[in-house]
């Protein structure tokens, strides 16, 4: 071996694949290593030093998913992917889940495997990114462990579905899973799906050739294209119609593209995130999102809280936000008053981090700009929160319209678990007796409702 050539743990019980693997991985320059058991991978592991690993599924003692989580806790530096039996995508989702970084199928294709190798190789090249999650404001559990995910997500190829409210901040997360992993140096697309006209998406999406349709007056790419090597965002992804879903699947599932009125297709080489403010898992239950490209693109859920939930972090992202405004008008920041930091922080924000951002470049306007007072924030007088403390039954939160009752009883019910939280500096036992119900039935619904903090806090002994 020359120095400086990367090395490859192969895992696989089939000769044959083991063969191909390493003569792939030799034409690549690569030097590789393979056995056929989790055993021998655990000693070879620990007796060297590897650039990246692909691993079986089944595998003589064990499954590759044990070896993906050994990896994942003991090599977190070393990428992992996973080999699995055609169409099987919940062993796939399973090994993404763990910590692989990508899977691919039997029957292995060279052009597909070697895909994945570069990739693997590129997520161990990378040196750190110039951003980091810290670009997300705010002190909140839920915050701080949303920054420690997208680290985690980063490094991931998998396909990350992103829930949360309109205005909440899902494509600052994007952008922020984006900048941080080893395809940073590639272009990012966004896309909103409810923007596109339902006769254009195909074209959007796939391009088209010159004469294809009246008005195509020239050769398109389409997004999957333009994002070739980078990151396509789907924001708003339950708008598409269901005709588009099927279309949608297919290009995810063989990778390539075929435009309007062209005859071949076209590999693309992306990482996918996608975005909406509904709960996708309701639409899909009531027959308006494929269930199939769902499992594609939720391989891993990701959720961004919305501002109610974070009251605290209020103050310290208003200063933010009037600091960048401040300094994009040459102004001097403006004091706040404590009447207006009050009225902020007892607001429900329906419109999220988004509203807040408006809110206070209109308050901006109108105040002196030497300080804001409540007048200057035009708050609606009847979005008093339930955390004021002399609101009354009449002051209870006002379900929007548009929103789902189900959905609504849910948003309250997570507002008073993360209060109680928050009062009880999230001791989880404290929070129940605080909210009149067993410590079992606390941690039902925060797992229930994507709470769960994961902490080593037991349950209490009961007499």
């Amino acid at each position: 071996m020359t120095q400086g050539t990367q090395r490859v743990l192969v895992v696989d019980d089939e000769a044959d694949l083991r063969e191909l693997l390493v003569i792939t991985l030799g034409r690549m320059k690569l030097e590789a290593e393979a056995v056929g058991t989790v055993t021998d991978a655990y000693r070879v592991l620990g007796e060297s030093a590897f650039d990246l690993c692909l691993t079986d599924m089944n595998l003589p003692d064990g499954d590759g998913i044990d070896l993906v989580r050994h990896v994942s806790r003991r090599y977190p530096d070393m990428p992992i992917a996973m080999i699995t039996a055609h169409g099987s995508m919940e062993t796939a989702t399973a090994a993404m889940k763990e910590g692989a970084f990508d899977f691919i199928a039997k029957p292995v294709t060279l052009d597909r495997l070697r895909q994945l190798i570069d990739d693997g190789l590129d997520i161990r090249r990378q040196g750190p990114a110039e951003q980091s999650a810290d670009q997300l404001i705010g002190d909140h559990p839920t915050m701080k462990a949303l920054r420690e995910q997208i680290g985690k997500l980063a490094r991931s190829q998998a396909p990350i579905y992103i829930a949360g409210e309109s205005g909440s901040g899902k494509e600052r997360v994007a952008r922020l899973i984006h900048a941080l992993g080893p395809r940073r140096e590639k272009p990012f697309v966004a896309v909103n799906c409810g923007a596109i006209p339902t006769e254009l998406m195909e074209s959007e999406f796939f391009g088209h050739r010159k004469g294809a349709f009246t008005g195509a007056y020239e050769d398109r790419k389409g997004l999957f294209r333009e994002a070739d090597g980078g990151t396509l965002f789907l924001d708003e992804v339950a708008d598409l119609p269901l005709h588009m879903q099927v279309k949608l699947l297919r290009a995810i599932q063989e990778k390539s593209v075929r435009p309007v009125g062209e005859s071949r297709e076209f590999p693309v080489n992306i990482r996918l995130l996608c975005a909406t403010h509904r709960n996708l898992a309701r639409e899909v239950a009531e027959g308006r999102f494929r269930q199939d490209l769902y499992y594609r693109l939720n391989v891993i859920e990701t959720r961004v809280p919305a501002l109610r939930e974070r009251a605290g972090d209020i103050p310290q992202l208003a200063k933010h936000i009037l600091a960048r405004l401040c300094q994009q008008w040459g102004l001097s920041a403006p004091s706040i008053t404590d009447n207006a930091w009050r009225a902020l922080q007892q607001y429900l924000f329906p419109g999220n981090v988004r509203e807040l951002e408006n809110i206070l470049e209109r308050a901006l306007t109108l105040s002196d700009g030497q300080q804001i007072d409540t007048s200057h924030l035009q708050l609606p007088e009847t979005s008093q929160s339930a955390n004021d403390g002399n609101a009354t039954g009449t002051d209870l939160p006002t379900r929007p319209g548009n929103m789902p009752l189900e959905e609504f009883l849910q948003e309250v019910e997570r507002a008073e678990l993360l209060r109680a939280l928050d009062a009880t500096h999230w001791n989880r036992t404290a929070a129940a007796k605080k909210l009149g119900m067993t410590f079992r039935s606390l941690r039902y619904r925060l797992q229930k409702l994507s709470l769960d903090q994961g902490g080593d806090e037991e349950e209490p002994d009961t007499e």
